[in-house]
C-alpha cells in the first residue's frame, strides 16, 4: 500500500494556530449572477470539511458547485450556493449567521452547539429525551412505535425516520405533558421494553433491533447515517424500491482510481442531483475514517458529478478490490437512504400528545407505507411530512391519496405533492423538488 502519514494535531497547538491565523469567511453576491459564493479558509484539522458542509446543509442551501483543497496545513474551499428557490442568499441575518458560525467565534465548542440545525425540527423546545431506534422495516411499524409513545403519554416534538434495504432507523425527541425530559427510570424501562418488542417482532435477538436513550442534542441526519452504517445496511441483500424503479442510467455511478505519484485514491460519483447529496457522501467518507484532501463538485441539469481525492486516516490509499467495493457500496447506500420518490404528504395541526400516532394510524389503515418521515414543532404547531408508497413498496394510487385528503383534511392542513421521479422537473419547480422537509407556505396558511 502507498502510505502517507496524516499529520498529528495537538489540541493546544491548534487553538494557538487559530488565534494567530483565525478562520476567514466571506459571502460574495457579486462574482456570479445566479448564485452566492461562500469562501472559507482556516487551519486544517480532521473533520473540518464535514463541519462546514453540515452548516450549509442545515441552512437548506443548494450546493451547485464546490472546490475543496486541504493538502498541507491550510483548508481552503469555495461553495456556490442558492436557496431552495434557486435564488442568491441575500437575507442579512442568514449572512451574519454564516459569518459568525464559520468565523473565529464559531470554531469554539460553544459556537458549534449554537448551530440552528436539525435538533428539534428547526427550534429547541424545552428539555427532551432522544430515542434512537433501528430494526427491520415492515408496513405499519412507524404507527406501532408512535402508538406506544402515545399510550405512555410521551409527546413527539421532533423526529426523522429513514428506511433503506428493509431496515428502519429513527431518531425521536420526546417529552412529557410538562414539556420536560423523562427521568423516571421505570417509565423509560417500560418504553424500551415495549419498543424493542415491536421492533424485534418474533425474533428475540438483540442484533435484530435496538433502542437507546440520550438526554442531549444530536444532529439527526448525521446520526441516522451513523446508525445505518453501523447496522451495515449497505450489505443487505435484495433490491430496494429505489433499485426496482430506478432505470440503470439513473443509478449512482461510482468509480475509484489511484493516483500513484500523488498518493491519493480518487472517488468519482455521478448520479441524479438532489439536496444534501454532498453532505451524505462526505458524512459517509468521514464515518469510514477517510480524509478528503481535494474535491470538486458540480451540477449539470439533473445530474451531479462529485470527485474526492482521499486517503485513510492512517495515510493509506485504497489498493485492494475489497476496499474499493466496500467504499462504493457505502457511498451508494448513503445516496439512496434519502431518496424518496412518489408522493409526499405535508401535514400541519395543533401539537398534542398522540398526534403522530393518529396520523400514522390513518396512513396504515389506508394501506400506505412510510418510506421516510420528518416531524418538527414550531410553537404550538406540529409539522409532519411523510413520503409514502403502498404496502408493497409500489407507487400509490392517487385515488387513495384523494380519499385520505378528504378524511384528514377536516382536522389539519394537508398539502399533497408528487415528488419528482426520473423526469426532469421544469425550471421553475426545481428548487422545490430538491427540498428535504420543506413546508413552503403551509405553516403560514395554518397560522393565518
Amino acid at each position: 500500500m502507498a502510505k502517507v502519514c496524516w499529520p498529528y494535531f495537538d489540541p493546544e497547538y491548534e487553538n494557538f494556530s487559530n488565534r494567530i491565523n483565525p478562520p476567514r469567511v466571506s459571502v460574495d453576491n457579486d462574482s456570479c449572477h445566479d448564485c452566492t459564493l461562500i469562501k472559507f479558509d482556516s487551519i486544517n484539522k480532521p473533520g473540518i470539511l464535514l463541519e462546514v458542509v453540515q452548516i450549509l446543509t442545515d441552512l437548506d442551501f443548494i450546493i451547485t458547485k464546490a472546490y475543496i483543497s486541504s493538502d498541507g496545513g491550510w483548508f481552503m474551499d469555495v461553495f456556490h450556493v442558492t436557496d431552495q428557490q434557486g435564488k442568491k442568499i441575500t437575507d442579512s441575518k442568514t449572512i451574519d449567521f454564516i459569518e459568525k458560525t464559520l468565523g473565529p467565534k464559531g470554531q469554539s465548542t460553544e459556537g458549534v452547539n449554537c448551530w440552528q440545525g436539525k435538533r428539534v425540527g428547526v427550534h429547541s423546545i424545552g428539555d427532551h429525551t432522544a430515542i434512537e431506534l433501528i430494526g427491520r422495516d415492515r408496513p405499519g411499524l412507524l404507527s406501532e412505535i408512535s402508538a406506544v409513545l402515545a399510550s405512555l403519554q410521551f409527546n413527539v416534538i421532533a423526529a426523522e425516520v429513514w428506511t433503506h434495504n428493509r431496515r428502519i432507523a429513527c431518531v425521536l425527541y420526546v417529552n412529557d405533558a410538562t414539556n420536560q425530559a423523562m427521568d423516571d427510570s421505570k417509565r423509560l424501562s417500560i418504553m424500551e421494553e415495549q419498543l424493542n418488542h415491536i421492533l424485534r417482532g418474533c425474533e428475540d435477538d438483540e442484533k435484530v433491533a435496538r433502542t437507546s436513550f440520550t438526554m442531549g442534542f444530536t444532529h439527526m441526519d448525521r446520526r441516522l447515517h451513523q446508525m445505518l452504517f453501523a447496522d451495515r445496511d449497505y450489505e443487505s441483500v435484495g433490491l430496494t424500491t429505489t433499485d426496482v424503479d430506478c432505470p440503470p442510467s439513473f443509478r449512482p455511478k461510482i468509480r475509484i482510481e489511484r493516483i500513484v505519484e500523488k498518493g491519493y485514491s480518487v472517488v468519482s460519483v455521478r448520479c441524479k442531483d438532489r439536496a444534501k447529496l454532498m453532505f451524505d457522501i462526505v458524512c459517509t467518507l468521514t464515518d469510514m475514517e477517510y480524509v478528503v484532501f481535494h474535491a470538486t463538485i458540480s451540477s449539470e441539469g439533473q445530474y451531479a458529478s462529485q470527485e474526492y481525492f482521499i486517503r485513510h486516516m492512517d495515510g493509506c490509499t485504497l489498493d485492494t478490490e475489497g476496499e474499493k467495493e466496500r467504499v462504493i457500496k457505502c457511498i451508494e447506500a448513503a445516496i439512496q437512504r434519502r431518496v424518496s420518490e412518489g408522493v409526499s404528504l405535508e401535514l400541519c395541526a395543533k401539537d398534542r400528545v398522540g398526534l403522530l400516532s393518529e396520523v400514522t394510524r390513518i396512513l396504515r389503515e389506508n394501506g400506505l407505507r412510510v418510506s421516510r418521515a420528518g416531524v418538527s414543532t414550531v410553537g404550538e404547531k406540529g409539522l409532519n411530512v411523510f413520503y409514502v408508497r403502498d404496502a408493497s413498496g409500489n407507487p400509490v394510487d392517487m385515488k387513495i391519496i384523494e380519499a385520505l385528503h378528504k378524511e384528514i383534511g377536516q382536522i389539519m392542513m394537508v398539502n399533497v405533492k408528487r415528488v419528482p421521479g426520473y423526469v426532469k422537473a421544469p425550471a421553475e419547480t426545481r428548487g422545490w423538488a430538491k427540498t428535504s422537509f420543506f413546508f413552503g407556505n403551509l405553516l403560514e396558511r395554518f397560522l393565518t
